[in-house]
């Protein structure tokens, strides 16, 4: 009989999971969610629900949201052995229900005020059965890598591990183009690492017409003849020539393709932005058009605030670039080497990222290496002994860890970035601020790299049947006192993940899975009778299961 081991990834955008054969190390199959069960797309609305509804129900939404990733690999689960996760500190926590509280404050003086201590998140083998509600046998082991630091966990040390970054003999730094972005930058021996909130832009959310990197995704725009040609996603991840359509006005010159666009990645928004800066199509922060958008398709634009939002998130990646080298003592342009990884980092035009700040400007090589966090997990399960490895280096990077919350350094400069996106600061301008300030300034030029692509898509093998992309959305009702069926919430929804009943008393249900949670709250801002609270919802679930 065919023993079988999973491997999970738990990104803060969405969850990947592949079936592997023990035996043969082969991948039989793939599937991936759009979106994270819980409400927002960050951590800190993931930590605010978690804290309003309790662990027992943030736990229960993540294991139920698995659980269907797992029947949409349509394998024999009583034949899974080993299984092995990988993901941020916050993430693993509500996997295993370990409590967090130790990560939603900064700061061990407000931690002693709460009467709390730092939990200790090293590598361990646990049976499923003591995971509630996971459908894998209860005596099949789960491995849970070690974690650096509360900002820093296992997909961090994947990234360091399955980059090769410490075996190459020269200044190099690796970037997770993901939603925390973690980074580290290897010099003299040293590695010093960090991780900025850089937002969930990269992945394509919080951008208007934004998806993760799923089929029918737009993930490059390249100039042809006086137009642009897309690039989108298959049913297998892989890049597949687009429609040629003119910019900004979206008209299709041309069909090519068989897969439809449904929407565009943070890849796609980066080139974009790229393209239409050399075109004079975009004057940061404003759009040249007459209605303001960017068209790739009837159904597809690009707007200002998609624009602030995606400057934001590659800002904040520069910053932290610029707060390690100030660390160790370097200039951007004394790096040779930079490591992409995450499904950003997979499908990313590297002459449009430099162009942007997203990767140091006069680096001799590049290496894209895919999703380093699944390929590690998959590494775990194929050779569990792994995680002694990921256990030395985890002590090792403790001594060198740079929270750049804290960091005076990374405030200053994305100060800089902020205005530089959001106001139009002219960039001679900010490095000029730079060099006062006296932080390591950077060449805005943009060097040919030699490039080298570890893998085809961001998963690497998926497995002989297409990738299986799974609805793992969340609807719950609730009748607010006081409502009367306005739809002022569900109008002004950015995410449309509000939908109000005509019934009275009106029944308000809410997509969480879709929900911008307390980043957002636009929906308690317009309420006009004030009856809506997003926190009172969340409290509603506390010590429910989920609504999966």
């Amino acid at each position: 009989m065919i023993q079988t081991g999973i491997a999970i990834d738990l990104g803060t955008s969405g969850f990947r999971v592949q079936a592997l054969d023990l035996d043969s190390g082969a991948i039989i199959a793939s599937a991936i969610s759009t979106c994270h069960p819980l409400p927002g797309s960050n951590v800190i609305d993931h930590i605010h629900f978690t804290l309003e509804a309790g662990l027992e129900t943030a736990n229960s939404f993540v294991i139920q949201a698995l659980n269907r990733l797992l029947e949409g690999l349509n394998i024999d689960l009583s034949r899974v052995v080993r299984t092995a996760v990988c993901g941020n500190p916050i993430q693993l926590s509500l996997f295993i229900s370990q409590d967090i509280e130790d990560l939603a404050y900064a700061g061990s003086k407000k931690l002693e005020s709460l009467g709390k201590s730092g939990v200790v998140r090293d590598a361990c083998i646990i049976k499923a059965g003591i995971i509630k509600e996971l459908i894998l046998p209860e005596d099949s082991e789960i491995i849970i890598p070690p974690c650096v630091h509360m900002e820093v966990g296992a997909d961090a040390l994947a990234m360091i591990i399955k980059t090769g970054i410490l075996e190459r003999n020269e200044t190099a730094i690796v970037t997770d183009f993901g939603t925390n972005a973690e980074m580290a930058l290897f010099h003299n021996g040293v590695i010093y690492t960090g991780s900025t909130a850089a937002g969930p832009a990269i992945e394509g959310r919080h951008i208007s017409c934004g998806t993760l990197a799923v089929p029918g995704a737009v993930s490059d725009i390249e100039p042809e003849g006086g137009r642009f040609r897309l690039t989108v996603l298959d049913e297998r991840l892989l890049p597949e020539k687009g429609d040629l359509i003119s910019l900004p006005e979206g008209e299709t010159a041309e069909k090519c393709g068989s897969t439809p666009v449904t929407g565009i990645t943070g890849t796609g928004v980066i080139a974009l932005i790229s393209e239409a800066l050399e075109n004079k199509l975009i004057s940061i922060p404003q759009i040249n058009s007459t209605d303001g958008l960017l068209k790739l398709t009837e159904n597809v634009s690009f707007n200002r605030n998609d624009l602030m939002e995606a400057g934001k998130a590659t800002g904040a990646i520069r910053t932290g670039h610029l707060t390690l080298c100030a660390n160790a003592g370097i200039s951007p342009d004394d790096i040779q080497t930079a490591c992409l990884s995450g499904a950003a980092g997979t499908y990313l035009d590297v002459r449009k990222a430099q162009t942007l700040g997203l990767v140091p400007p006069l680096v001799k090589t590049v290496i894209q290496a895919g999703n380093t966090s699944l390929a590690m997990a998959r590494d775990l399960v194929l050779q569990p002994e792994k995680t002694d490895e990921m256990s030395r280096l985890a002590e090792k990077l403790r001594d060198t860890y740079c929270m750049f919350s804290s960091s005076k350094i990374f405030n200053r400069v994305y100060l800089l970035e902020f205005s530089y996106w959001t106001e139009g600061m002219p960039l001679n301008l900010y490095r000029s601020f730079l060099k006062k300030y006296g932080l390591p300034d950077f060449n805005p030029g943009v060097s040919s790299p030699e490039i080298i692509r570890t893998v085809e898509n961001q998963l690497g093998e998926t497995g002989s049947t297409p990738v299986a992309v799974v609805d793992i959305s969340c609807r719950e009702e609730l009748t607010p006192t006081g409502c009367t069926g306005c739809k002022a919430c569900e109008i002004k929804c950015p995410q449309k993940a509000i939908h109000v009943g005509e019934n009275q008393p009106p029944v308000v249900s809410v997509d969480l899975s879709a929900c911008n949670g307390v980043s957002c709250k636009n929906c308690e801002r317009v309420c006009p009778e004030k009856c809506f609270s997003l926190n009172g919802y969340f409290q509603k679930f506390a010590g429910q299961t989920a609504c999966l």
